[in-house]
């Protein structure tokens, strides 16, 4: 069978662009290797079903018993996900050929599609296409060491289902995956560990911002431990013994949470011709082409950052060059700001003061914690009041160069920071802007008053 595009996954840059292309009359072909992957990561095991249990987690009251809350709020995380998955394959059902099973490359213009599971057809067949995108995504990191495949030991996907409920768990990695379910998991009454051997917390932002993170999480009951490498984990009775660097820690369970890689393992990549980088991730110019023209790669497995968002924009810069103008590229990406989902949630945008200093511009400085800000009552009235702000500006122009907002609701708040940047605004803009109230808004009419000239 040939098609004018085949799209190698399901995530929300293939799935968009497969509806997109169908609609302007092009014969479209999607292959994934899991029905339960419909719709890509982000859907089945990424960003919304962890916010649905942080989101549960955040509302357990101390007398709701960890273990039944727990199962309940799975439970309700499993009827969401099911939902979307279903919505998400009606969207192309009808409108684009859907195969199931595992692709791999044959030539540059040939994928094979192998079947995985069982009941969803047994036979093996070749299709072809004038163009093909691979959207295969990231799957979790390994850790390889002794004990890694002993039951209780998670990744990202599978600690989602947690069976029994944890009531100590370790989290190996202390990067913001790790700090989400070490967040998540507090909140759901678990007795928490975090082990990095990194020496810095949170090499990302600036040591204030990191400060203030932590003492979130401390105050929670997490314990973080820097400086720590797991070594090998082992059974000890019905409980783990997991072996560091610093010594031995007894836990119910353990979380690796180390990164992601490519899942470009079973593709073949070789048979067409398509480069990788030294971590195993497709490389591709701007405009998402990888070393062979007519294949492009998006979302993970490119290599950029790992965000469904980033996805979206990939799938709307190969649209550009293939429906559109060809002008779309991702040095178009201002401002492109990222959020932890701790609690409270970490959102951040643009560079640190670290990053100014170091690049020689003159800096003046915003922050203040977020419970002495007082034009900003949101915080007092959820009962959320942890965290800090912190803007950094050029003191020359007064343009705004970056933000962390360590607060409640700052995944909405870094949106307009980042708005505010892209379209050339200043301190003033969102210093004097007239926001509702009461609003978690009102900090920017707070914090910038406070600006001050760096001169160290």
């Amino acid at each position: 069978m040939h098609f004018d595009v085949v799209i190698l996954g399901w995530g929300k840059a293939g799935k968009s662009l497969a509806a997109d292309l169908a609609r302007q009359g092009q014969r479209v072909a999607l292959v994934e290797r899991s029905s339960s992957m419909y719709g890509g990561t982000c859907i089945n095991v990424g960003c919304v079903p962890t916010k649905d249990l942080v989101t549960s987690a955040e509302e357990r009251r101390q007398s709701d018993d960890p273990a039944q809350y727990f199962a309940a709020a799975v439970a309700e995380r499993d009827t969401l996900i099911s939902a979307l998955r279903a919505a998400n394959y009606a969207m192309l059902d009808g409108k684009v050929a859907l195969f199931d099973g595992q692709a791999s490359f044959v030539d540059p213009h040939t994928v094979r599609v192998s079947p995985v599971e069982p009941d969803h057809g047994g036979e093996e067949l070749d299709i072809t296409a004038d163009t093909i995108v691979i959207n295969t995504g990231t799957i979790p990191r390994a850790l390889e060491i002794p004990g890694a495949d002993l039951s209780g030991v998670y990744d990202s996907t599978t600690i989602q289902h947690a069976k029994p409920f944890p009531s100590r768990l370790l989290i190996v990695g202390a990067g913001f995956i790790g700090l989400e379910f070490a967040s998540m998991f507090a909140n759901f009454g678990a007795q928490v560990t975090v082990t990095d051997p990194g020496e810095v917390f949170i090499r990302r932002v600036d040591r204030d911002v990191a400060t203030s993170v932590e003492e979130s999480l401390t105050a929670a009951g997490v314990q973080i431990r820097m400086n720590t490498a797991v070594e090998s984990i082992s059974q000890d009775g019905s409980a783990l013994r997991v072996h560091t660097s610093e010594g031995d820690i007894e836990t119910d369970a353990v979380l690796i949470a180390v990164g992601r890689v490519p899942a470009t393992a079973e593709l073949n990549l070789e048979a067409a011709g398509v480069d990788c980088d030294e971590r195993g991730f497709v490389r591709v110019d701007d405009q998402l082409r990888t070393s062979v023209e007519h294949i492009f790669a998006v979302g993970d497995v490119n290599g950029g950052p790992q965000f469904t968002y980033i996805s979206y924009d990939d799938y709307r810069i190969v649209r550009d060059v293939l429906i559109g103008e060809g002008r779309r590229n991702r040095q178009d990406r201002v401002a492109v700001p990222w959020t932890a989902f701790i609690d409270p949630p970490l959102s951040v945008v643009g560079i640190s003061e670290a990053e100014a200093l170091k690049a020689g511009v003159r800096v003046a400085v915003a922050s203040a914690p977020v419970a002495k800000i007082p034009v900003m009552p949101r915080p007092k009235i959820l009962g959320k009041t942890a965290g800090m702000m912190k803007f950094i500006v050029d003191a020359d122009s007064n343009a705004i160069l970056g933000a962390a907002l360590h607060s409640v609701d700052s995944q909405e708040l870094i949106n307009i920071v980042a708005l505010c940047m892209r379209m050339g605004g200043t301190v003033a803009d969102l210093r004097d802007g007239i926001w509702t109230h009461p609003s978690s808004t009102e900090a920017f009419n707070g914090v910038l008053r406070g600006l001050q000239p760096v001169t160290d």
